[in-house]
């Protein structure tokens, strides 16, 4: 074979190679190592050339791959492509790679809500992605009506599904990722039943528990030591979520995190942060361990988590007490996969997300002393000085301004600010949003709550501020807060089933900690350096809040 006609073979053979991934897209390795070097391979391997092998394989990869992206980029960016009608970045436009860089820089909320500043409330942020923000369109997205999962939860898993027997358990086994919407409600039972009233009233107990030696540690360290950062209160949620979720087995608060614990959690989802930008990659993962390093320890944690759950059995009866249905005599065990997953899914739902909602809310009460003050008077009625403490669940739900307070920090910073994303069932062809918009099958569509909780069409005036009390002013027309437009736990049927324990954690240990005592920030802390710590990586990620803690007197 003649040079002119390798280099015409090697570019027909990189248009063939894109048409076949557009069409199949294929996702395992073997696939696509046979597409990028077998097919380069073999086209030098018909020729002859003096030279030998080497340098004409070089040549032939350089003019395979340079055609392939080339089509690729080409036929992203034309008019011909059924998202070129919708506005957005070139670079979005041609890879998800871009949306990665972005991601790893912990700024993805932030560069989506620019993206829908600049060119409105449906974006193209990827080759085959939509970001939509027009609250009309959400029953058509997120609702009963709407769309499963999208291909953005298969590049964030964090255990494997082997030991499974069937597809069936296997789509079972990776409820967070499961893209079939029956199977999906299947695996979700179990999870309804540990969230019904009956159940979260029986964690109480343990959550009081826990709060309790929480505000005893801090007393026991302003004895010691002048403290000079609220740190243990970092560990109150990942020890309510091991109490709740596990029956117990760490003592955080009265050792500490000795065993980097938080880190691996922190670390841990860093990389599936990045790879559900580019899912296809997750199969490389397993050949790269240095890569997945931080995300396998995750899943080791998880895995030794339920197992020894399942060894120690049922001493009461905490979530995966409802997980496993231990009542249960003569239904088949659930696979050990979905144990896994379900550990995986409570340590990041229950522990990461609570304790970062906890802070931001601390956060923005102090940078707001006349709210703080405000709500430390609401407590202090409810539940007087000296008097029982506030562990009255009924009546810490109905304190106005504790869940205004709650629901304002929770509306700017949403501890999920970008990453609902939902897509056309496999096989169902096109999807109609709302009255108009048709998308066709392969196309992911994101809702970023954050940017959505931030527009002036749904939350005025000043979508950018904290005012609690625009949840108290229900009949002042000057006022706009539109509740299908608030999302921090998503809605829908894949919508957080834990929002009500969440919420419970989260009055409880505000009302003990402010009657206990007086926060202040550090002296010299940046109160400029909160947000821009903040990092979305799937769930918020905070930094330090350097706060200074004295005992309120009688």
């Amino acid at each position: 074979m003649s040079s002119p006609n390798l280099t015409a073979t090697a570019l027909l053979a990189s248009l063939a190679s894109h048409l076949f991934f557009k069409r199949y897209e294929p996702t395992d390795p073997l696939r696509l190592v046979a597409l990028l070097v077998i097919s380069p391979l073999i086209i030098t391997l018909c020729q002859e050339d003096p030279r030998g092998v080497f340098v004409p394989f070089l040549r032939c990869c350089s003019l395979y791959y340079a055609g392939l992206l080339t089509s690729i980029m080409a036929y992203r960016i034309s008019p011909i492509h059924p998202l070129s009608k919708y506005p957005g970045p070139v670079l979005c436009k041609i890879s998800k790679l871009w949306l990665a860089f972005v991601v790893s820089r912990g700024n993805l909320h932030l560069y989506i809500q620019a993206l829908h500043d600049k060119y409105g409330p449906v974006i193209r942020i990827g080759p085959n992605e939509l970001s939509v923000t027009d609250i009309s369109l959400l029953p058509s997205i997120l609702g009963s009506n709407g769309m499963p999962k999208g291909p953005l939860w298969s590049g964030r898993k964090i255990v494997r599904t082997k030991g499974t027997t069937s597809k069936e358990e296997a789509a079972l086994a990776n409820l967070i990722s499961c893209r079939d919407r029956q199977l999906h409600a299947e695996a979700r039972k179990a999870w309804n039943r540990a969230f019904i009233p009956a159940a979260i009233k029986g964690y109480e107990p343990m959550l009081i528990g826990r709060v309790a030696q929480l505000v005893e540690a801090i007393v026991l360290i302003l004895w010691v030591i002048s403290c000079k950062s609220l740190v243990h209160g970092r560990f109150t949620p990942l020890k309510n979520s091991w109490e709740i979720r596990f029956g117990g087995g760490f003592e955080l608060m009265r050792d500490g995190d000795k065993d980097g614990l938080w880190h691996t959690l922190e670390r841990g989802l860093y990389l599936p942060a990045l790879t559900e930008q580019i899912p296809w990659c997750v199969g490389f993962i397993p050949y790269l361990p240095m890569i997945g390093k931080e995300k396998n320890a995750l899943g080791k944690f998880a895995f030794n988590q339920a197992t020894r759950r399942l060894q120690a059995g049922s001493v009461q009866n905490d979530l995966f007490y409802y997980l496993m249905d231990d009542k249960r005599t003569d239904a088949k065990p659930y696979p050990f996969p979905l144990v896994v997953t379900n550990s995986v899914l409570a340590i990041i739902a229950g522990a990461d997300t609570t304790a970062t909602v906890l802070a931001n809310t601390f956060f923005l009460l102090l940078s707001h002393p006349e709210s703080y003050k405000r709500l430390q008077s609401e407590l202090d009625e409810a539940f007087p000085r000296g008097g029982t403490e506030p562990t009255d669940t009924v009546l810490l739900s109905r304190l106005p301004y504790l869940n205004a307070v709650i629901k304002e920090s929770l509306r700017l910073l949403p501890p999920v600010p970008t990453s609902l994303q939902r897509a056309p069932t496999i096989g169902t062809g096109s999807k109609v949003l709302g009255d108009s918009l048709i998308i066709p099958e392969g196309t992911s569509v994101v809702v970023p709550p954050y940017t959505i909780h931030r527009d002036p069409r749904y939350f005025s005036p000043s979508p950018e501020k904290y005012i609690p009390d625009r949840w108290l002013s229900k009949d002042d027309t000057k006022i706009l807060v539109t509740e299908d437009a608030f999302l921090p736990f998503s809605t829908g049927p894949a919508n957080c089933v834990g929002r009500n324990l969440g919420m419970l954690e989260l009055r409880m240990v505000m009302a003990y900690i402010m009657r206990a005592f007086e926060l202040q920030f550090s002296d010299g802390y940046d109160k400029l350096r909160w947000e821009v710590d903040l990092k979305d990586y799937f769930v918020m990620q905070k930094g330090s809040l350097p706060v200074k803690v004295t005992r309120r007197t009688a």
